[in-house]
């Protein structure tokens, strides 16, 4: 019997490592070649294609559009499925891939008809532009059909690999609108439910500015002074109306940068600090690169971070200038209220499955943009990214720019989701400037706009906006929260502004030194100091001691805080998820009635804080959840809630609340939850929790700081680039995770390459050439 079993467990055993064998097998028959020689008809003079020991892309041609199939090239081998799902996101094609599980998705997105707009832009480009597109089209092409194999992601959906085209390149820039900006519309949808259902004061009260506000001009904007309007009693017709609900927050699509002044730094050239803030996934979004090309005699040297599926250096350097963005968060739609004699129309959209049928969606279309029903009344979306300015190549004229006068120059007329772009030069000079589309019409609205109201003027992008170089103390910052000044805002608009927090306590921590580094930048990259949550603290404090006895070990947690989104610190999971469960019951009644109606308070929670200090403080009947008593209740209910949510997600040791594992670092790949046998090989190493929302290093389960970017130009050998994953999107490669680690240890990672250990050479056909092996 023993012989039988062990017979048994060894024929298991092998039967188990042959199947891993043909697993890895089948897997490394799709790994791109990074070395040898190939030639095509798309290329005029001789392209390189070498990585180094991160595999960053470091492309060496003759002219721009050489280098553009060189990056293509690149691309193409290391990142086309997830180039694929951005396309495909933007257009509403996922359900080709995925089924009918997408359709509803697919649906979301075809409202805004971006296939369609990315087609008629690219006839509208200009010529150059044109042919640039199409050389990096061809490079992506070319070295997708290199590797010869499709990928393990087309082997399990069944489906085939689409050639890329030119159109796609602007999709994957609409995919970012469509990350950046969509909150802003939905934010807007839902303030035109609450004026509804509540009236204008209540959207007043709900949406007045924080005191954390950091414009860099210092400007402040009234507080409000008006009564706490009173919120309904429970509406009859729905018994759960004051039912414990968790509000969602949106995730916040933002960034961190900040600058310094030449008088700042040892070397006097400006010194840049860049973190975007986006969802993290396997791969990363972002993608290492240098590009080497030649423009009318002079080599241009470009170094910093791409996105897979368009030419461009998004952020980074060319040694004269650094540049880098955070969401600028303007207001950049209006939803346009219809009555019945309103002109629309119907359009219908073909969705089509894996099996070759389609899915028809019927779209209504106005003047003004797609109709969409808000609490069964019938508004047109006028949005900046249907306009015909949204997107362009311009982006890449930062790459010629010499001073931060040229790349304030360039900012007004780059078609991408309007951004804070904060740039230094060589010379010392630092500058802020929204670059990117800010429709012309000069009254945004955050609530309906009427017809007779709509201006011609969305048809044209705003070229005059404002800017700030080299303020007197040398110093500027943005953090997704209003920047311009208080008479700028009612010009541009409130599109969904952080608090200001963030931007404050990066303010003051740039006015506390006097000369920085590198390595400071990095500090203040990771600086996770709970300035923001202090006031709770003090409260959630001053509720427990009203039982200490009851509350001794939560009290002791609680003072040992540390005061900072620390990985061992319980006392910072009790009084952050404390806040949240605070809004979420005095907001309950609320978030169930505009549930009723399809909406929800996800959009607007972050604009909530003042609101709910000025409940707590004046504690007003109307907003006492008839499940209290007093106040006083509700806030001890809220901290039972509290400890029962933690209970149930982490158990009842208390260690496991600790806020490194609560808010523990996951990044994985699409396929590895469908597919859980496969997160080990897919997935990126969890990491403990560092950071959170509020403060500058900004990190939850799977978002955060996208790439970490520091750069003195002129002075690029102690520059800094780190990303949350490797270059190749495949898991047996050497490259899947390089990087990871020094990421997350928050090393000074260099941003210029380093030792080249691979060359691709491709040729014009009519050159001698050996084929790639």
């Amino acid at each position: 019997m023993l012989k039988i079993i062990k017979w048994l467990g060894l024929t298991v055993l092998i039967l188990g490592l042959a199947a891993t064998g043909i697993i890895y097998g089948a897997l490394s028959l799709s790994l791109p070649t990074l070395d040898g020689n190939g030639h095509s008809h798309e290329v005029g003079n001789k392209v390189t294609i070498s990585r180094d020991e991160l595999g960053q892309a470091v492309i060496n041609a003759n002219s721009r559009n050489d280098a553009a199939y060189g990056l293509g090239f690149a691309h193409g081998q290391d990142r086309f499925f997830q180039m694929d799902l951005l396309r495909r996101n933007a257009a509403g094609e996922l359900s080709e891939l995925f089924g009918e599980a997408a359709l509803e998705l697919d649906k979301k997105m075809r409202f805004h008809q971006l296939r369609k707009r990315s087609v008629t832009i690219v006839k509208q480009l200009p010529a150059a532009d044109q042919l640039l597109l199409k050389s990096y089209a061809a490079g992506v092409n070319e070295g997708l059909a290199q590797i010869g194999f499709a990928s393990f992601e087309y082997i399990l959906t069944g489906a085939a690999q689409k050639p890329w085209r030119s159109e796609d390149s602007l999709l994957v820039i609409f995919s970012m609108y469509l990350d950046l900006q969509t909150a802003t519309f939905e934010r807007d949808k839902a303030l035109i439910q609450i004026e509804q259902l509540y009236g204008a004061e209540m959207v007043a009260f709900l949406t007045q500015p924080s005191k954390f506000q950091a414009a860099l001009d210092g400007s402040l904007l009234s507080q409000y002074i008006d009564d706490i309007p009173q919120l309904r009693k429970q509406d009859p017709a729905i018994p759960d109306a004051y039912a414990w609900q968790s509000i969602a927050v949106n995730q916040e699509r933002g960034s961190n940068n900040w600058a310094v002044t030449g008088q700042l730094t040892q070397t006097g050239a400006g010194m840049l600090s860049d973190d975007m803030h986006l969802s993290m996934a396997v791969p990363v979004i972002w993608y290492r690169a240098q590009l080497n090309y030649v423009v009318s005699g002079q080599a241009t040297q470009v170094t910093g971070v791409s996105l897979p599926g368009a030419p461009a250096i998004v952020v980074g350097t060319n040694n004269k200038i650094a540049w880098g963005f955070t969401n600028g968060y303007l207001d950049t739609a209006d939803w346009v209220a219809l009555d019945a004699e309103s002109k629309t129309w119907q359009v219908t959209e073909q969705i089509r499955l894996p099996d070759g049928t389609t899915q028809p969606y019927e779209l209504t279309l106005s003047n003004y943009g797609p109709v969409r029903e808000i609490s069964g009344k019938r508004y047109a979306l006028s949005w900046v990214a249907h306009q015909s300015y949204a997107v362009d190549m311009d982006l890449l004229k930062l790459e010629q720019a010499v001073t931060v006068d040229d790349a304030l120059t360039i900012a007004s007329d780059v078609g991408i989701p309007v951004q804070n772009l904060m740039v230094v030069d060589s010379q010392g000079n630092a500058a802020w400037k929204n670059m990117g589309a800010i429709p012309g019409r000069i009254q945004p609205s955050e609530l309906a706009v009427q017809e007779s109201d709509y201006s011609a003027q969305w048809q044209d992008n705003e070229l005059i906006r404002p800017d700030v170089k080299n303020p007197e103390n040398g110093r500027l910052w943005t953090g997704n929260s209003r920047v311009v000044s208080a008479q700028d805002n009612k010009r541009f608009g409130n599109g969904g502004y952080a608090l200001g927090a963030r931007s404050s306590q990066i303010r003051d921590r740039l006015n506390e030194k006097q000369q920085f580094t590198e390595a400071d930048f990095n500090q203040l990259q990771h600086d996770n100091e709970a300035r923001f949550l202090k006031p709770w603290h003090t409260l959630l404090l001053r509720q427990l001691n009203q039982n200490s006895l009851e509350n001794k070990r939560y009290i002791s947690a609680v003072e040992n805080w540390q005061a900072c989104a620390c990985a061992e610190s319980i006392g910072y999971t009790l009084v952050r998820r404390y806040r949240d469960e605070v809004i979420n019951i005095a907001f309950s009644a609320m978030q169930a009635k505009l549930k009723t109606e399809g909406g929800s308070l996800r959009y607007i929670k972050r604009d909530l804080e003042p609101a709910i200090w000025q409940l707590i403080e004046q504690q007003p009947s109307s907003w006492l959840n008839p499940q209290f008593k007093s106040w006083d209740a509700q806030l001890v209910g809220a901290f039972i809630k509290t400890i029962e949510n933690l209970t149930l997600e982490f158990g009842s040791d208390i260690q496991n609340w600790q806020w490194g594992k609560v808010n523990e670092l996951v990044i994985e790949h699409p396929f590895s939850k469908q597919i859980p046998q496969l997160s080990n090989l897919l997935n990126m190493p969890k990491a403990a929790g560092f950071g959170d929302s509020f403060m500058p290093a900004v990190q939850g389960p799977n978002f955060g700081a996208s790439q970490r970017f520091i750069a003195q130009p002129g002075h690029l050998d102690k520059a800094v680039m780190a990303i949350p994953g490797g270059q190749s999107g495949h898991p047996l490669s050497p490259f899947y995770r390089a990087g990871f680690m020094g990421y997350i240890a928050a090393e000074l990672t260099p941003l210029l390459p380093q030792k080249l250990n691979h060359q691709i050479v491709i040729t014009p056909v009519s050159l001698n050439y050996t084929p790639i092996m």
